[in-house]
């Protein structure tokens, strides 16, 4: 009888341990799952409010600025009941056609020919202006592209590999110096792809890659998380 009764009492235990057990594997299954639930939750949401938030920060910075820049008597919170988000960005873009109406005019060409003038016979100034000109026409120009392609090459030794963005061949006097034909290639830094560094290489040391310049630069700011393979599967 007593061996029955611990038999029973051991049986008894092991069930409950049984049943503690499915327990918890239930709870750790419920647990993960709603971990994962919440990482994706945060995946699709932080992108998306971000986005909102920076583009609100935005639009309220424009209409602060705008607010300053016009005089008060063309300001339009003076003649609105309620404030209109955005209505300075409208502003500024409508001035900003203004300007370039006037500017591809006759009249507008001439003071911008004497206000280049002016800003060219400056010593420092006149440097600065060259060079922000040079930037702003090349990257907002439509007849050509700041970078063509996307590249890798050997950098800063063999073995390490990295991305640039090829501008154009080498030409002039660099090229004529070189013993084989070259490329500019914009080596970009992460996580800002606007700062880095312009090399010279040779033509046969690069590899054309098949990816846009767009997704090359998304790739370099994201540090490579962000796959250049899986942004062309989203588009």
């Amino acid at each position: 009888m007593k061996k029955s009764k611990k038999q029973i009492t051991k049986r008894a235990k092991n069930i409950k341990q049984i049943r503690l057990n499915k327990e918890k594997a239930v709870f750790m299954k419920l647990g993960s799952k709603i971990k994962a639930y919440l990482f994706t939750g945060i995946l699709v949401t932080a992108p998306v409010s971000m986005t909102f938030y920076l583009a609100y920060k935005l639009i309220f910075w424009l209409d602060k600025l705008v607010n300053r820049v016009l005089p008060p008597e063309f300001r339009p919170d003076n003649y609105l009941p309620v404030t209109v988000p955005g209505l300075g960005i409208i502003i500024l873009i409508v001035l900003l056609i203004l300007i370039g109406m006037f500017a591809t005019g006759f009249l507008g060409k001439f003071f911008l020919r004497l206000g280049e003038w002016i800003v060219y016979k400056l010593p420092f100034i006149s440097s600065v202006y060259s060079l922000f000109k040079q930037v702003f026409s090349t990257f907002l120009s439509n007849k050509n592209r700041a970078f063509n392609k996307v590249v890798m090459l050997e950098y800063p030794r063999k073995g390490l590999w990295i991305l640039g963005l090829v501008s154009m061949d080498t030409t002039g006097e660099m090229q004529e110096k070189l013993p084989e034909p070259m490329v500019n290639v914009f080596i970009p830094t992460t996580p800002n792809p606007t700062s880095g560094f312009l090399i010279f290489v040779p033509k046969s040391e690069v590899i054309e890659m098949d990816i846009s310049v767009e997704d090359a630069i998304k790739f370099i700011i994201s540090g490579g998380i962000v796959n250049p393979d899986e942004m062309k599967e989203q588009k």
